[in-house]
């Protein structure tokens, strides 16, 4: 039996010189170790021998074992790391190569203006309302107090569609639809896109957008408008803009006014942008119309309410020194790139 380990012994070193895979170790180990392996027979007869034979025997065949054992392992780990180290090198990466350049897109100046002016009114304490694009002529014209042989519902003017339908020329529709629904304290503003039979030209386009606000409370007065909205260009142009109001008309509000900041690029002095006059037009406000608030069943003996419509383009052309409006429609990728943040 002597011999017999010792031939196993010698056996396991040869095969293992030659196998060359994880494989084929694992074959070896089953051929001598497993269950019915070569040197697990011996170990089973182990018992059949005498009393004087066994212990040197039983302590020959242990050591037999655990030398096959620890050479299987180490050949098994030399071949493992032999794999691992061919598999890194075939798929090893260049770090130093150009890579592939990701198209990355921006935000669109309409959009970063819009986005900053709702954060300054959610600030303010104010809601953002939405309403459609293509809206009904009650919620455009009627319900705003503009009768039906009003100058603002000129075919010139205002896109129509079949069924009563209007492209909404004003983001004012939005407040009806929120006293329609909501009674006061109401305090909203509605950014969005509006339509108007406008030729397109550097100043003009047929698709505007515009930032709307209402406020309807009790006590609210013409001192709440002017404080708001002075709040809001500061907010906006910095804390030494000025703002005036000049008496105007319009037919949802009353009074009703233009409102002017100071030139937010000459600080007043007058140059290109607010043609030497020292001041740039935001847009139209006013005390809510009576009139306006009965339609929505809103008493206007008990409650008040101001509003401001301002034109979008305007401030983003300021902004970012814009000076052809059909640039910001025309989707000029060279033109959209400069504002990358």
């Amino acid at each position: 039996m002597k011999e017999e380990l010792i031939a196993i012994r010698e056996k396991a070193d040869e095969s293992l010189a030659s196998a060359l895979t994880p494989e084929a170790v694992e074959e070896l180990r089953v051929s001598l170790l497993g269950k019915k392996g070569e040197l697990t027979r011996i170990l089973k007869s182990l018992g059949g021998l005498g009393p004087e034979e066994r212990p040197a025997m039983g302590q020959l065949a242990n050591e037999v074992r655990l030398h096959i054992e620890a050479r299987l392992d180490a050949a098994r780990r030399a071949l493992l790391s032999k794999e691992r180290a061919a598999r890194l090198a075939e798929e090893r990466i260049d770090v130093t190569a150009p890579g592939t350049p990701r198209q990355m897109g921006c935000r669109h100046p309409m959009t970063i203006v819009i986005d900053e002016l709702k954060e300054l009114f959610i600030g303010m304490g104010f809601e953002i309302a939405e309403g459609p694009e293509v809206e009904l002529d009650y919620y455009n014209f009627e319900a705003l107090n503009i009768p039906a042989n009003h100058p603002a519902k000129d075919e010139q003017d205002t896109f129509y569609a079949d069924g009563g339908l209007v492209l909404r020329t004003q983001t004012s529709s939005v407040q009806i639809r929120v006293m329609e629904k909501k009674k006061p304290p109401i305090k909203i503003v509605a950014p969005g896109k509006c339509y108007r039979s406008d030729a397109v030209d550097a100043t003009h386009s047929p698709v505007f957008h515009q930032i709307e606000g209402l406020v309807v409370d009790r006590d609210i007065t013409m001192g709440d408008l002017k404080g708001s909205l002075d709040l809001f260009a500061k907010q906006l142009f910095g804390e030494d803009t000025r703002t005036r109001f000049r008496p105007h008309h319009f037919p949802f509000t009353e009074p009703s006014a233009e409102m002017d900041v100071s030139c937010f690029v000459c600080g007043g002095k007058g140059c290109r942008v607010c043609k030497d006059s020292g001041w740039v037009e935001l847009g139209g406000c006013g005390m809510v119309h009576p009139n306006v608030l009965r339609m929505q069943n809103i008493d206007p003996e008990e409650y008040t309410g101001w509003a401001f419509g301002f034109g979008l383009e305007r401030m983003a052309m300021a902004r970012f020194g814009i000076s052809d409006m059909r640039l910001m429609f025309e989707n000029d990728v060279r033109f959209l790139g400069q504002f990358k943040r």
